[in-house]
């Protein structure tokens, strides 16, 4: 069965028609509306690739239905500037060069920007890399994300 989905992508409209019952979040981003920063690693939930925040919540697009977020606020890689937070976390992931292949980059961008609204001013640095370690990265090694995490909270990188 298809139908019409009702989207808001980075705080915009963004319908979605003949959307099957069981495609991916993921999929409807990327090939539906053109989200492309949104990136599919492994579809089981495994990497964190495809994190995006519906209605403020760190998500794994790959493991939610398109469906089951009708009508939410979406808010993918391409939208997380539009937040001042968001801003200060790419800011800080550039800053502290945290990313090499940059495959991963966009989605432990929308995951520490989720979690640090999530948790708030008082998150500390081990509930932060806790809630990130559903997000894989292949290239740095993870001391150049840390950096960027405690310069975002504030902390001595």
């Amino acid at each position: 069965m298809t139908g019409p989905v009702a989207l808001v992508v980075n705080g915009v409209p963004a319908p979605a028609t003949d959307v099957p019952d069981d495609e991916r979040l993921l999929d409807t981003l990327r090939w539906r509306l053109g989200r492309k920063g949104t990136k599919e690693g492994c579809r089981t939930g495994d990497c964190g690739a495809c994190t995006v925040l519906v209605d403020g919540e760190t998500t794994l697009s790959c493991l939610t239905l398109t469906h089951e977020v009708a009508g939410a606020a979406i808010t993918t890689i391409e939208g997380i500037a539009d937040d001042g937070l968001g801003r200060r976390v790419q800011s800080a992931f550039a800053e502290e060069d945290a990313l090499q292949c940059g495959y991963c980059t966009p989605g432990f961008i929308v995951a520490v920007t989720g979690v640090l609204a999530e948790l708030g001013p008082n998150a500390t640095r081990e509930s932060i890399l806790d809630a990130l370690q559903g997000n894989l990265c292949r290239c740095t090694g993870y001391l150049a994300i840390q950096r960027a995490v405690e310069r975002v909270r504030g902390g001595t990188p």
